[in-house]
């Protein structure tokens, strides 16, 4: 009998390498392909310990002067990480100096930094939580079965491959958010069980929940989800009995939220000035009532990238309309095997308790984005990466019921994981979720314009955002200088005003003081800037747009 209870501990160890292993090589194929965009760069320069504000406004600059903050240096440390992003950013600083030391190791001083690398380091979070979503599965529903979906679903999951692929600090919070519905189940298990949560548990719960929003700050819309979740239990509670108002098992739930909140309080103080940054305006949108509409639909949509996905961008619209319907009447013919299968689950006594929760924690978390969109104005639909923190939760929802459906019919569970292989494999080959910056299809436009003369690129700045897009090309021309395709540089100008207008004086003033001819391209300005006195002329020819970038060149050879 032990020999086969061995046998059989080996025999799930080796799934759960075999999960491990196609999870990493979804994760890790292509990882430093695809072009960086504003926000990794961010990322990257703040966990270096650099600072955006090295670079000079409303002045021509080389192109090392523009990539320089991406220049490894090894006498920063981690407090200037630290003060740089508070300062310039808007976001808590965990991830960021975890990402620090990582960088660290492998970066020669002086030396550009490496995007492979840098964007290395989310993709082995997201490898953890495959081991994690197993573990998961198993404390929520007591079944290795039920386990092992949860850690395939986890693996070939195409927007847990996204995420882990951008080198941000998503995956991080992810594992945070498995480990506080650990839990949080193990807590509704003793309350159920009418015992005491141990003091321990109520710890180890503040401690990851306040680390949770030192890593993102939309962790705390977690909480509110899980604390909705314990607003429930606990009617449920006292309207059986209303002594146990105060008994011990509420007296330590009680703790445990007290000393979240009183944890989590000097970072919701700092989070109370996002709202007015200019880093995070644009989820500040009108939503008319006839758009009213468009937040639900999104919700729908980045509900179904997280199980499957099919070529969506870079292809011709024939395919795009097929892989829509595709994904459509395959997920159709999956909904019915999963409303049986979860009808069946809330009946049955030994998984109705996980299955409620767990159901209740994921509509919480959508009601949260939903009341900030509809009532707030923030949209938090505009973006699928603001929908990490219950990603893992909706997993474990369909593990849940993968897991009984694998007894009655397991062809569904093989097409749900199927579909998510083939999502991933999308991902991976840039055919969705393209990076929100396209500066691959920018620069070999101005390459092919250049006329050997001077070129200058010319954006409309307002924050480390503009200087991050242009980052981008800047990297994109590096990267062909490197490979020797071009044997010249452009120079960058970042025009800042407080408000936008067609007078950009700086700009006219350095065009004038510039010997003529040269060619300049005029990146992301709304209004177009008035060129006339600069003796700039816009070519007719090279007006153009591409994801993240509304560019235009203007000869100025007179």
């Amino acid at each position: 009998m032990k020999k086969l209870l061995k046998r059989q501990h080996y025999i799930h160890l080796a799934l759960l390498c075999i999960w491990l292993i196609i999870g990493a090589v979804l994760r890790f194929t292509n990882l430093g392909l695809k072009p960086p965009w504003s926000d990794e760069w961010a990322t990257l320069v703040f966990s270096l310990g650099n600072s955006f504000r090295t670079i000079p406004l409303n002045e021509i600059i080389s192109l090392d002067m523009l990539l320089s903050p991406l220049q490894v240096d090894v006498t920063q440390t981690a407090r200037d990480t630290i003060n740089n992003l508070l300062t310039e950013s808007t976001h808590p600083p965990l991830y960021f100096v975890l990402n620090h030391w990582w960088l660290q190791l492998t970066g020669q001083n002086n030396s550009l930094v490496s995007i492979w690398w840098g964007r290395c380091f989310s993709a082995l979070w997201g490898i953890a939580a495959i081991p994690g979503m197993f573990a998961l599965g198993y404390l929520w529903f007591r079944s290795l079965m039920a386990a092992h979906i949860a850690s395939v679903l986890m693996a070939v999951s195409p927007f847990g491959v996204y995420l882990a692929q951008e080198a941000r600090h998503y995956t991080l919070a992810i594992l945070w958010v498995m480990a506080s519905l650990a839990c949080l189940v193990i807590a509704c298990r003793v309350g159920i069980a009418h015992l005491t949560p141990k003091i321990i548990l109520i710890l180890s719960w503040i401690v990851i929940n306040v680390l949770g929003v030192t890593t993102h700050y939309f962790f705390t819309l977690a909480l509110v989800a899980e604390t909705l979740v314990l607003v429930a239990f606990w009617w449920k509670d006292i309207v059986r009995d209303k002594n146990n108002l105060l008994n011990r098992y509420w007296q330590r739930i009680y703790l445990a939220i007290i000393g979240t909140v009183i944890g989590c309080l000097p970072w919701l103080y700092i989070w109370r000035s996002i709202p007015d940054n200019q880093l995070t305006s644009w989820v500040y949108q009108e939503n008319s009532w006839l758009k009213f509409y468009e937040p639900i639909g999104r919700i729908f949509l980045w509900l179904i990238t997280k199980i499957g996905l099919l070529p969506v961008e870079g292809v011709s619209e024939t395919v795009t309309i097929a892989s829509g319907i595709i994904i459509l009447s395959t997920l159709g013919w999956l909904f019915s095997f999963f409303l049986r299968g979860y009808q069946q689950l809330k009946k049955n006594q030994d998984t109705q308790l996980a299955i409620i929760i767990i159901e209740q924690f994921v509509l919480s978390a959508i009601a949260c984005i939903l009341i900030i969109t509809y009532t707030v104005g923030a949209d938090l639909t505009l973006s699928s990466r603001f929908q990490f923190f219950y990603f893992p939760g909706f997993l474990l929802f369909l593990a849940g019921i993968s897991h009984y459906l694998w007894q009655k019919k397991q062809q569904v569970v093989v097409v749900l994981i199927a579909l998510g292989i083939c999502g991933s494999l999308t991902i991976n080959h840039n055919l969705a979720f393209q990076k929100v910056e396209r500066p691959d299809v920018v620069v070999p436009v101005m390459v092919e314009a250049y006329d050997k003369i001077p070129v200058i690129i010319a954006i409309q700045h307002y924050t480390h955002g503009q200087t991050g897009e242009m980052m981008s090309l800047g990297w994109q021309f590096q990267e062909l200088i490197n490979q020797q395709q071009i044997a010249w540089q452009p120079q960058f100008f970042l025009a800042h005003q407080e408000i936008a207008t067609t007078d950009y004086p700086f700009l006219s003033e350095h065009l004038n003081s510039i010997t003529h001819p040269f060619q300049l391209w005029l990146v992301n300005f709304s209004p177009t800037p008035e060129l006339a006195n600069s003796r700039c002329i816009p070519d007719q020819n090279y007006q153009r747009r591409a994801t993240g970038y509304k560019y235009r060149l203007y000869s100025c050879n007179l």
